[in-house]
């Protein structure tokens, strides 16, 4: 599943980064129009992410996964033949149901039903591979783009979901009856500790902090080599920096595989955050040797945050449900990762790059104030 979560991340979140260019140069559709497929197919998936969640619970994930492989190779052949902009919007929309359907939100749910309590560390062993979908997919896509053009390299990555995905989800993932029955409970479940009210405060505590990291993670994602040319770095020293990232990412992610499995994901959704605190306050100062450890700090919160938004939600709440409540936060996560770009596009060219890491630093800290309020015990199992 963790090698997939590379061929399922390169392919949807990373395909506009390397195909945007290509596909409206040889189209003649403004960049944005092709850019916009990507928040298009966000919001579609938001939009079936609870659906998708409360399949799994019931069903388990094999049928899912299977389908949403199905449905990457059927959208990504649809745009590479894509004729007009409604056509390749139609892909997209599958694409987004096909996100839903496989990506981190689906995976995590999967885990959980299968191993219940004990998911914690498939969980991040699969974000751990998972880093690796930029790393590897980007030269791999701009390399069969510059060979097959980028019709053809869409048919290429859409025969790799049909022909590698499917059948390794289908026969690779255990199939309901091998599972045990973990019926839909989505709120009262913890009933020892916690009064309704209380459960359905908590997660909406969840659900806030993870939407407003996902609004931060998706603005620095696409901006970030604009804000740090506008701060007065060169292009290359800008690539250098950004380029960074990636390992820091696995770099926290094998941290907490191998020395912070046994802290509690309320810790570790509170460094977290503080990591990315401090990484996008140091880079306000524009110093490019400053610069490389800012965002490295960054890098390395984030991909710690990524594990939380599995193991959270599991550690508070327990596996019962586990699968409704990852497609409910994955909502308005996926509306945030849609519309932050958008927003954060028209900070920076309104006020600038200052503001814009400001905003992005003040937003994070009601992350801060949040994650201190979220209880650093898990519930207790029956």
């Amino acid at each position: 599943m963790g090698i997939l979560q590379i061929l399922a991340w390169g392919s949807t979140y990373y395909l506009p980064a390397v195909l945007a260019a290509p596909v409206a140069r040889d189209t003649g559709w403004s960049i944005t129009s092709a850019d916009g497929g990507l928040s298009w197919g966000m919001l579609v998936a938001g939009a079936t992410s609870p659906a998708v969640g409360r399949r799994i619970d019931l069903y388990g994930g094999r049928l899912v996964m299977t389908l949403s492989s199905g449905l990457l190779a059927v959208g990504i052949a649809t745009m590479g033949v894509a004729e007009n902009v409604a056509t390749y919007y139609f892909a997209w929309s599958l694409i987004g149901i096909a996100m839903a359907a496989g990506l981190y939100d689906a995976a995590f749910s999967t885990l959980g039903r299968l191993l219940g309590d004990r998911a914690r560390t498939s969980i991040i062993g699969l974000t751990l591979l998972g880093g690796f979908a930029s790393t590897l997919g980007w030269p791999a896509i701009a390399a069969m783009e510059e060979w097959l053009g980028w019709r053809g390299t869409c048919l290429c990555i859409a025969a790799a979901h049909l022909f590698i995905g499917l059948p390794v989800h289908a026969l690779m993932i255990p199939g309901s009856a091998r599972q045990p029955l973990r019926p839909v409970v989505i709120t009262n479940d913890d009933k020892t500790t916690r009064t309704p009210r209380q459960s359905s405060a908590l997660f909406l505590l969840i659900g806030v902090m993870l939407t407003i990291l996902a609004l931060v993670a998706s603005s620095v994602s696409v901006h970030l080599l604009n804000t740090l040319k506008q701060l007065g770095m060169v292009t290359a020293v800008a690539l250098a920096i950004g380029m960074v990232i990636g390992p820091a990412q696995v770099a926290a992610r094998i941290a907490e595989f191998s020395i912070g499995r046994n802290l509690h994901p309320t810790w570790s959704a509170r460094v977290g955050v503080l990591l990315c605190l401090f990484g996008l306050g140091l880079l306000i100062s524009g110093r490019p040797w400053l610069s490389f450890v800012a965002i490295a700090l960054y890098g390395a919160g984030n991909g710690i945050l990524t594990i939380a938004r599995g193991t959270l939600p599991l550690a508070l709440f327990g596996a019962q449900g586990y699968g409704s409540r990852m497609g409910l936060l994955a909502r308005p996560v996926m509306v945030a990762q849609a519309c932050g770009p958008i927003l954060a596009a028209w900070v920076l060219d309104t006020f600038g790059p200052v503001v814009l890491l400001g905003t992005l630093c003040c937003l994070l800290l009601v992350c801060v104030v949040v994650s201190v309020c979220l209880p650093a015990k898990s519930r207790p199992t029956a």
